[in-house]
């Protein structure tokens, strides 16, 4: 059975709005019931930082803002577009990215990544260059199919607003110590870098040299899933102390969009 998912995109009613205003479109997939919405006022933000403090602070251990107890909240949430997605049945948010525009991002004063990495090398497409951040899905969804639906309102939201690169970072647990990060960054750079030109370096690198990149390591899904529609990877991973993390700095190009996804995401 189908059911149809609807995809509301409006421009978000934040402390600093960004002014885009993309429309709606309705998708479908199968046997699931998904909202996808762009936050319209604070209570909406709320619902989507308490999921990725759930992610983050609770499942991988991160050190957050104690400030807002039960909440993942910094400096960049103010000024970023927060994309959720609901079980229509229960009204839950069970799936979040947070998307910063090049004018906001200007407003703020950098992009979160300028933070992990000099990116430097990208200031030629800074202009129509979008960061995604804080992705997750609710542990009882990640199936797939709420990633492709916030994936279907953020390519629709580039298409809308002329804008042609997206960048971020995939994080990626250091629970083992970081091994099985130096693992997958040694087996993904061998196939899926980008141009030289466009390469970035960590500000506080994972120390590759000093783990062992020969333990068997499987890319997680949103890596696989980034692979598959033509991302890149920009450089080597950062280490994320407060996240316990690595990141690995990413970037998806419209222009090489996978064509098998082109009529999915952007509707051509």
């Amino acid at each position: 059975m189908t059911t149809s998912t609807l995809i509301q995109i409006r421009s978000a009613e934040l402390q600093q709005p960004s002014g885009l205003t993309p429309s709606g479109q309705t998708l479908h997939h199968e046997n699931q019931h998904i909202t996808v919405s762009w936050a319209q006022h604070l209570d909406e933000v709320r619902e989507a930082q308490a999921l990725r403090y759930q992610v983050f602070g609770v499942e991988m251990g991160a050190r957050l803002n104690r400030e807002y107890p039960g909440l993942d909240v910094d400096l960049f949430d103010d000024y970023c577009e927060h994309l959720i997605a609901r079980d229509s049945n229960t009204g839950q948010v069970i799936g979040t990215y947070r998307l910063l525009t090049p004018v906001q991002a200007k407003r703020v004063g950098s992009f979160y990544s300028d933070l992990e990495f000099d990116l430097v090398r990208l200031r030629s497409l800074r202009n129509e260059m979008v960061e995604l951040g804080r992705s997750c899905v609710h542990v009882d969804h990640r199936n797939g199919a709420v990633i492709m639906a916030l994936w279907s309102a953020l390519g629709q939201f580039m298409k809308q607003n002329n804008l042609n690169t997206m960048i971020g970072c995939v994080t990626v647990p250091m629970i083992d110590g970081g091994h099985m990060a130096a693992s997958l960054w040694k087996s993904l750079s061998e196939k899926h870098m980008a141009p030289i030109e466009y390469h970035v370096t960590p500000r506080l690198a994972l120390p590759i040299d000093e783990l062992d990149s020969s333990v068997p390591a499987e890319a997680p899904p949103l890596v696989k899933g980034y692979l598959r529609l033509g991302s890149k990877l920009l450089g080597a991973p950062a280490w994320d102390p407060d996240f316990n993390a690595a990141d690995l700095p990413m970037m998806m190009r419209l222009q090489d969009l996978h064509p098998r996804y082109r009529k999915h995401f952007l509707g051509e």
